[in-house]
């Protein structure tokens, strides 16, 4: 555990070393989605150590490990996603202090959306080398309706009652049935039983959907993402891996991003991928750690 500058106890774990034999490249910090815990990305950290990378992971303040901020252990909560930014900055300095080399920070969904923010509000030092965003939470369906009347509404929502009870019901979308939740994630079934493996094994990792609270919390954040200028301003390089298939966070919101964003290269899926896209079948996985692994080269170790 990790205690935050308030106290707060933060799980996060470092993954083993290269092993002997392999060039050490730099460290890498990854970030997990809502709701996520790190243990679902396990694999993908033992792929980028033998890569040649020192692999460390946190879970978010009030999910995975990391205690609850809601009324129950069910349902996510936070009132500003400022308090998560600034969560990061504090341990992503002490963690960079251990580490030489490149430094790189990677998200995947919710965590792809803090990274982001965190770079743009230049919260981190030292910054990183390198930013990679999967799927990134840029914003959330549905697409046709504007930012700012789903923003509006979710502040409604939050002020006329408990802004910490659930904005839906359950699975990882507003209205999806339970049964359905690993057709919003990954064609993969081995992939997908791993985490309720987890979820099993470690019950304290279960968490349900997201309160009113994240929800306004979540838009207003992303308003602050797509602020004129802010993109624009991003100064290092990024990878963005994501699928025009995605049915939780929006695949227009990542492609206006794309277009903004200076020095960014990335890799967009079809029907073939679903949200999770390190978690896919290896058609796909494969597909998006080798292009990783090569924008990694081009830009820090080649």
């Amino acid at each position: 555990m990790w205690h935050a500058p308030d106290g707060h106890q933060i799980r996060h774990i470092d993954w083993p070393d290269p092993p002997a034999g392999i060039a050490p490249k730099g460290a890498m910090l990854f970030m997990a989605g809502r709701g996520d815990a790190y243990e679902k990305y396990i694999e993908t950290f033992e792929h980028w150590r033998l890569q040649g990378w020192r692999v460390s992971a946190a879970d978010w303040r009030g999910q995975g490990g990391s205690g609850r901020l809601g009324n129950d252990k069910a349902t996510g909560h936070i009132d500003d996603f400022d308090l998560w930014v600034a969560d990061l900055a504090a341990f992503w300095g002490t963690w960079a202090a251990r580490h030489s080399g490149p430094r790189v920070l990677a998200g995947h969904s919710m965590g792809g959306h803090l990274t982001l923010r965190a770079v743009i509000d230049e919260a981190l030092s030292p910054a990183p080398d390198a930013l990679i965003l999967s799927a990134p939470m840029l914003d959330t369906m549905p697409e046709h309706l504007p930012l700012p009347v789903k923003r509006g509404f979710a502040s409604m929502m939050a002020r006329i009652g408990d802004p910490k009870r659930p904005a839906w019901k359950m699975s990882e979308k507003p209205g999806a049935k339970p049964g359905l939740r690993n057709t919003l994630l990954t064609h993969d079934e081995d992939r997908y039983a791993d985490e309720l493996w987890w979820r099993e094994s470690r019950p304290e990792l279960e968490l349900g959907p997201g309160s009113w609270g994240w929800v306004n919390a979540a838009y207003h954040s992303t308003a602050k993402i797509f602020t004129k200028g802010a993109l624009e301003a991003v100064d290092l390089p990024v990878f963005v891996i994501a699928t025009n298939a995605d049915r939780l966070v929006s695949p227009a919101a990542i492609r206006s991003a794309i277009a903004r964003l200076p020095d960014v290269d990335h890799l967009t899926f079809g029907s073939e991928a679903r949200h999770e896209i390190l978690r896919e079948e290896d058609s796909v996985r494969n597909r998006a750690l080798e292009a990783i692994d090569d924008f990694l080269e081009r830009k820090l170790t080649g």
